[in-house]
């Protein structure tokens, strides 16, 4: 019995991974990898042929492509305004704020009664100017309301729990949110009504681009500009950049922490506000459900820009959008799939499941490690 005891001692520990004269399937094998490898070929070679089946079958011209693109701009412009909201909470708090949809919503459909107020009185079309100030300021009041009330009442009290209790807490306010507002303003879509001079086109660059288009292109892209430079330059910019790099430091170093932490709401509040503006000059029509559909589509365009960095959201935005407008006529036409137009938002979770397995830290994030890294794009 000794000498077998001393034999077993005396014998070499066993390789790694392996068992029973077996390596272990994942060692021999790179599984995960080999999958990643066939799944990129296949969505590649789904791409190519697609495009190469709808281009030949002559259905879309150039100028049909064209128009595509800047629908595809416009609507993604409202994407990377919402997209930021995302990414400003996130670079502060690191929590995903799945309320952030019901945020963009309150304020679009909240704005719908002064509109119909306004035309009432037939102000909308004597006075556009003015009444799209009226109901933009309606649309961010809303919008900043309720972003100050989530984070009183939601978030705060949370703030040192765990981040999947914040999720579930996120999750849970989205849908409290989402039905109020259903019980307030009822179940059935509305229409807006229509501002008449922003009707018809403007010739810019020799192609004729659809007004409202221009308004919404141009309103996100002078709102990203001004929140790039005002997190980069002013001073409650650098305060909230600190907050999101280390809050016990920022709050010795003088900074209120809940004050920077609530102008960021405020902020991604007031982005929220002008996005409902710019959603209504396109689509003209709101719904309870408006939130949760463009808040997943927002909240793909920051995760594919990667989350955390504005310029991020700016890009993630106008690609998802693009990609959405384009993806189902270029990919499916030549497939003979009818009503291709409809799988637009299959199209946008797809980019979001895609981002996830292949780029979960996005165009712009970090790579190497899995951890959140502070301060990343604030």
């Amino acid at each position: 019995m000794e000498e077998g005891t001393a034999e077993r001692k005396a014998s070499p520990p066993s390789p790694p991974g392996w068992r029973r004269g077996r390596l272990r399937l994942p060692e021999r094998l790179p599984v995960r990898h080999s999958l990643l490898a066939l799944l990129s070929i296949a969505i590649v070679l789904g791409v190519i042929l697609g495009t190469v089946s709808t281009l030949r079958t002559g259905r879309f011209t150039a100028e049909n492509w064209i128009d595509l693109v800047i629908n595809g701009v416009a609507r993604g412009s409202v994407y990377a305004l919402i997209a930021a909201g995302y990414t400003l909470v996130y670079g502060v708090l690191f929590i995903i704020n799945f309320a952030h949809g019901e945020v963009f919503m309150a304020g679009a459909y909240t704005a719908l009664f002064a509109a119909l107020a306004l035309a009432e009185h037939g102000m909308l079309n004597a006075n556009p100017i003015v009444s799209i100030i009226i109901l933009l300021l309606v649309s961010t009041a809303t919008s900043v309301i309720v972003a100050l009330l989530l984070e009183r009442v939601a978030y705060r009290p949370l703030r040192g729990a765990p981040r999947l209790v914040l999720l579930i807490a996120a999750i849970g306010a989205s849908l409290f949110l989402q039905y109020t507002f259903r019980g307030l303003y009822g179940a059935q879509a509305r229409s807006y009504p229509r501002i008449t001079v922003l009707d018809g086109t403007w010739t810019i660059f020799g192609s004729d681009l659809a007004r409202t288009q221009v308004v919404v292109i141009l309103g996100a892209l002078l709102l990203m500009v001004g929140l790039y430079l005002f997190i980069a330059r002013a001073r409650t910019g650098r305060s909230i950049r600190a907050v999101g790099e280390d809050k016990e430091i920022a709050s010795l170093m003088g900074i209120n922490v809940n004050r920077a932490i609530v102008i960021t709401f405020a902020i991604g509040g007031l982005l929220a506000g002008v996005a409902g503006i710019l959603y209504i000059l396109l689509f003209s029509k709101v719904i309870f459900t408006m939130g949760f559909f463009t808040g997943i589509k927002a909240f793909t365009a920051a995760v594919l820009g990667g989350i955390g960095s504005i310029l991020g959201a700016a890009i993630g935005g106008v690609f998802l959008g693009v990609f959405e407008a384009i993806g189902p006529d270029l990919f499916l036409t030549g497939a003979g799939v009818p009503a291709p137009n409809q799988l637009q938002p299959v199209f946008a979770l797809a980019t979001l499941v895609l981002v996830l397995i292949f780029r979960p830290r996005g165009i712009l994030g970090a790579s190497g490690e899995s951890r959140p890294r502070r301060g990343s794009g604030l």
